[in-house]
């Protein structure tokens, strides 16, 4: 068997194992296979190949994975639309018992609202989480 077709599979189970795990773990080899692919037109022996592929690999994985994990945390800390809301400010528009469910408006929605606190309809309160369908809310310090 030619060792190109080799290094294809070995790339191909490569890429399959990346797009299952999404770990950041086996992408750096699958770029070091590509260029021991390469290198196996210009070179017979497997063990060159072999080392070049382990070695290469290693190397990208400790001087890249680090940029690279910051550079999709960075990306991913958009708030959403419901994560923008938490620590603003709702109006309670059905009364809210101590640990039941009112009502507050927010943004222009109405939403379901809980509170460790009784508040009155008309009150301002500060939304700290949401819980489901639920705001979690406390009043507003005056």
């Amino acid at each position: 068997m030619e060792l190109w077709i080799l290094w294809l599979i070995i790339i191909f189970i490569l890429i399959v194992a990346e797009v299952s795990t999404v770990n950041l773990v086996s992408i750096w080899f699958i770029a070091s296979g590509i260029v021991s692919l390469i290198l196996s037109i210009f070179v017979d022996n497997f063990f060159i190949q072999f080392a070049v592929f382990v070695v290469l690999g290693i190397i990208l994985l400790f001087t890249t994975r680090s940029l690279l994990e910051r550079i999709i945390k960075s990306n991913s800390d958009t708030k959403t639309n419901l994560d923008r809301i938490i620590g603003s400010t709702a109006v309670v528009t059905l009364a809210i018992k101590k640990n039941e469910v009112g009502e507050a408006k927010v943004d222009g929605k109405h939403w379901s609202a809980i509170s460790k606190e009784e508040i009155e309809i008309g009150e301002e309160v500060i939304i700290e989480k949401i819980d489901g369908v639920k705001l979690i809310v406390r009043k507003k310090e005056k």
